[in-house]
């Protein structure tokens, strides 16, 4: 099997990853998930996949992540992880769409309003 190009975004992220059968070598920008993600919880939402799949250490990964920050883009590499375990194995498809893996999430960050210091946020009223 060659390398495959799987892609993933979350929020304003977005992961290529690339994965082949071995030891379960895991890299992101070229360095271990554990070094890249501070965060145990960022490295369990980038693992998520495997971790359904019972695949963990079956396959090597190497990522590229751009933009976003630790969330969108641990997110984001879920994502593209999920669909290239899809396209290996048709027989995950349904363990995977169970869990909700598949789906992309369209939330973004919703833009600043004129006359608001926030996107929902208003300034102070004043009634004197």
């Amino acid at each position: 099997m060659s390398q495959a190009n799987y892609i993933g975004r979350r929020k304003t992220s977005t992961a290529r990853l690339y994965i082949e059968p071995g030891k379960g070598e895991f890299l992101v920008n070229k360095k271990k998930l554990d070094d890249y993600f501070s965060s145990q919880a960022r490295i369990n939402i980038a693992l998520l996949p495997l971790e359904v799949t019972e695949l963990q250490g079956q396959y090597d990964v190497k990522v590229t992540v751009r933009g976003g920050g630790t969330t969108g883009q641990a997110g984001s590499i879920q994502l593209a992880l999920a669909r290239a375990l899809d396209d290996i194995n048709e027989d995950l498809h349904a363990i995977l769409k169970k869990n909700g893996l598949l789906t992309r999430d369209d939330r973004m960050v919703e833009r600043k309003k004129y006359g608001q210091p926030k996107a929902r946020k208003k300034f102070q009223f004043s009634k004197r």
